[in-house]
């Protein structure tokens, strides 16, 4: 019996066909280093009717996907706090708006010269200035870069990337009431006025006196608490889609509902997963809509707006930057961060072609684009560090001869008995420990507020990244006599972009001829590490196991509380 009839007549059948053959693509993608946007996509096409024809309950995967871009538009609804609204500095506000103003108004020539319409080419342009905070966040959390001054940048302008994307879904739906005759689009357009103040104000009543103690009163019970706030997005997704704004913004006004309530990250953490597995659904919804003939017609547009992506993104980011002060490596790696489009591109679209202002065509071109940019664009980010230095010649017209914005104190004249990378929780302890037995410690950070920290304790410490050879260049490294790295590697046989490895090389091209101590947690690294010309290898579990084992069969008892324990900018850290 073919696969189609087994699997035709069933719903359910069909769903669990659906999660078996995204689980299965996923790992591919996974292994390949690609996020599961794309893999997701891809299960659409191969289910859809031009490859294997697998789904017919189309309706069901849809609502599913609806439910998906209520909770996805809640989770970013719940984030747009007016106090973080406020803290966004000139920086992120100023490299955000300007790139949203280049990619849009260059976006939109180009679809002119494709030959689109103007109204197509305007919601092709809108489309390119967003970029995945998904994809981002989780690149750069695992290159543990999230803290680092780039990340920092880059987490900035995402915000304001969000807050563009509120905006043009407000004025998208204004459009859509108003696409019929003149009469009639003033009264839907002023009684989507009426029914939205309303709902504006309940909002905000909601928010003044009922969303605080109500949620503490739910928080006693996490899963309820979880269930409540699902039903609110469903809820106002549902009175978004009655009113006749669209459930996207139904869903947001929920998530703002809920954005002043010290549970939002809690409820926002818990809700990631299932955003994740409803938005499959769209994803694979949207690759069954697509023809793969009607792909192939957009092929050639669609690889012109990629590269327009890939290198016009990335470079008015390094633009801006350069201008406002910073160094061309932070402007490179953060402008790497907005070399591809988002899941709001493809939402964005969509809504467009339900209003029936663009037709599937418009949808498959952004798509490829999407495929193409969030592809290249991991990779991309994944080797940002060996790109810069393959780059790195030629990308001084975007670095003032003065960077007042990464400045860093001055250089120490003393000797420095041990210089430390990292200055998180066990590069502080160990920083604390070395001090303490009267040795002279210079520490060094790329991110700007832990490099603050340690001055506030009192400790010497230095802002710049242990990977930049220029800086490392800067450093007094004749009168260092030990180089530590508290920073272990990313995962276990990771080598194209192993931290440690690239600061033994770049210590010793720098003509550092001290010792070297990096750190493992994998007691398989250290021979490698040690052929590289690590004169040490610092395993802190390990070590720490043994001087615990050391104290509990010696016998001896502890003189001091803090041989096992020391205080740390106020918190407690476990010996190591």
């Amino acid at each position: 019996m073919p696969l189609e009839a087994l699997i035709a007549g069933s719903v359910f059948v069909e769903i669990a066909a659906l999660l078996v053959l995204a689980a299965l693509v996923g790992f591919i993608g996974m292994m390949l280093r690609q996020p599961l946007i794309v893999a997701f996509i891809a299960v659409g096409l191969l289910v859809g009717p031009d490859v294997l024809d697998l789904i017919h309950s189309k309706e069901e995967i849809e609502l599913l996907s609806e439910l998906g871009i209520a909770v996805l538009l809640f989770l970013v609804g719940i984030k747009l706090d007016i106090k973080l609204v406020r803290s966004l500095g000139v920086v992120s506000l100023f490299t955000g708006l300007g790139q949203v103003l280049f990619t849009s108004v260059f976006g939109f020539l180009i679809g002119l010269a494709l030959g689109f319409s103007a109204q197509e080419s305007v919601y092709i342009a809108v489309a390119l200035t967003f970029s995945s905070t998904i994809i981002i966040v989780k690149l750069l959390s695992d290159k543990r870069e999230i803290d680092a001054l780039h990340g920092q940048v880059a987490l900035g302008f995402l915000i304001v990337q969000d807050l563009v994307v509120v905006f043009a879904m407000v004025v998208l739906s204004a459009i859509g009431i108003g696409a019929g005759s003149e009469e009639a689009a003033t009264t839907e357009i002023l009684r989507l006025f009426l029914y939205s103040g309303l709902l504006l104000v309940a909002v905000g009543c909601f928010v003044k006196w009922v969303a605080v103690p109500l949620t503490d009163r739910l928080a006693h019970s996490p899963e309820l608490l979880i269930t409540f706030a699902i039903a609110l997005a469903a809820l106002f997704a549902a009175l978004g889609d009655l009113v006749g704004f669209g459930k996207e913004l139904g869903g947001l006004l929920a998530g703002v509902a809920l954005a002043s309530t010290r549970y939002r990250e809690a409820i926002a953490a818990r809700l990631a997963p299932l955003r994740d597995f409803l938005l499959l659904f769209f994803f694979i919804s949207l690759g069954i809509s697509l023809n793969l003939g009607n792909l192939g017609d957009q092929l050639g547009g669609a690889l012109v707006f990629s590269l327009f992506v890939l290198v016009g993104n990335p470079l008015i980011v390094m633009v801006i930057m350069g201008i406002m002060g910073y160094r061309k490596r932070t402007g490179f790696l953060a402008g790497l961060t907005v070399a591809q489009i988002s899941e709001f591109s493809l939402i964005f679209i969509a809504m467009g072609v339900t209003i029936g202002h663009v037709g599937n065509d418009v949808l498959s071109l952004v798509t490829l684009v999407g495929l193409v940019t969030i592809a290249a664009s991991t990779y991309m980010i994944t080797w940002s560090h060996e790109l810069f230095a393959f780059f790195e010649r030629w990308l001084g017209v975007f670095e003032r001869s003065q960077t007042p914005r990464e400045q860093s104190g001055p250089v120490l004249k003393e000797r420095i008995d041990v210089l430390v990378f990292g200055t998180g929780r066990f590069g502080s302890a160990l920083g604390f420990r070395l001090h303490r037995a009267g040795l002279k410690v210079l520490g060094v950070d790329f991110n700007p507020a832990a490099v603050e920290r340690w001055r506030q304790w009192g400790l010497d410490c230095e802002y710049g990244d242990a990977t930049d050879p220029e800086f490392l260049a800067s450093l007094p490294l004749t009168r260092i006599s030990w180089a530590v790295s508290t920073v272990p590697s990313l995962a276990p046989g990771v080598t194209h972009d192993d931290h440690r490895l690239t600061l033994i090389q770049s210590l010793r091209a720098a003509g550092y001829d001290g010792r070297i101590a990096v750190t493992s947690h994998m007691p398989a690294d250290s021979d490698q590490l040690r052929e590289a010309g690590a004169n040490l290898v610092i395993q802190p579990f390990q070590d720490a196991a043994d001087r615990v084992v050391e104290l509990l069969t010696s016998g001896e008892k502890p003189e001091r509380l803090d041989e096992v324990a020391v205080d740390v900018g106020g918190q407690r850290e476990v010996a190591g």
